[in-house]
């Protein structure tokens, strides 16, 4: 049966697809900052869901998180961001809120792939799913949030990289745009909501093999452009 760690699944897209996971009947390690108390996004009692708490940009509280993980993983996927600081435009950039998106949305996916490496290297299909966003791709000549905008770019370089260092070791790596979804990030207003993104990007992590490897997708698995 699959095993997967999501980080940030104490709500939105995180928490749908922790819950639709054990819907299935998969293993979902999910990781928040801190103890889940909201009853509605409470899901450790779930006898297949384990709690691992650490931020994601500590990264010696992910590989502590790693070391106490004794199984396989199968799917990993980043899901933990921030929007990023209130002021980040060009002509006006909270710096301090810019290098905190960066470690938050660029570096953490990065230092948790690391971890978990090890426990994704026993599994016999391991895969890895960053999820990005539309806002960086180098195709969109826009400056609103421009902070999150070079983050996300930015990983999207990162997986692209790390799917050429990981293709001969058997690892499938590729990021996501997970859509415009109605979560706190992406406001009353946006187009899908969290279990309808969830539900595709399970099912893309679920088909994902080496032949899609480093490949930027849409969350119902179309492709887009880096």
């Amino acid at each position: 049966m699959t095993t997967i760690l999501i980080t940030g699944t104490n709500r939105g897209i995180g928490l749908e697809m922790a819950n639709q996971a054990l819907a299935r009947g998969w293993t979902v390690y999910g990781s928040a900052r801190a103890a889940v108390t909201d009853p509605d996004a409470h899901i450790c009692h779930h006898p297949k869901f384990h709690d691992l708490q650490f931020d994601v940009t500590d990264h010696a509280a992910v590989r502590a998180a790693a070391a106490s993980v004794s199984e396989p993983i199968d799917i990993l996927i980043n899901n933990a961001g921030s929007i990023g600081p209130e002021r980040q435009s060009t002509l006006d950039m909270d710096f301090d809120g810019f290098a905190q998106t960066f470690a938050v949305n660029t570096l953490a996916p990065l230092a948790v792939v690391q971890a978990f490496l090890p426990h994704l290297k026993r599994s016999s299909s391991p895969r890895i799913l960053t999820i990005s966003s539309r806002m960086g791709s180098l195709s969109h000549q826009k400056s609103d949030r421009i902070a999150y905008r070079a983050s996300k770019a930015a990983v999207n370089k990162v997986m692209q990289g790390l799917a050429t260092d990981l293709e001969p070791m058997g690892v499938a790596v590729a990021v996501l745009h997970p859509g415009w979804v109605r979560t706190d990030m992406g406001g009353a207003g946006a187009d899908i909501a969290p279990a309808e993104s969830a539900a595709g990007i399970l099912k893309l992590a679920e088909g994902l093999t080496l032949a899609g490897t480093s490949k930027f997708y849409n969350w119902d698995g179309s492709s887009l452009d880096w």
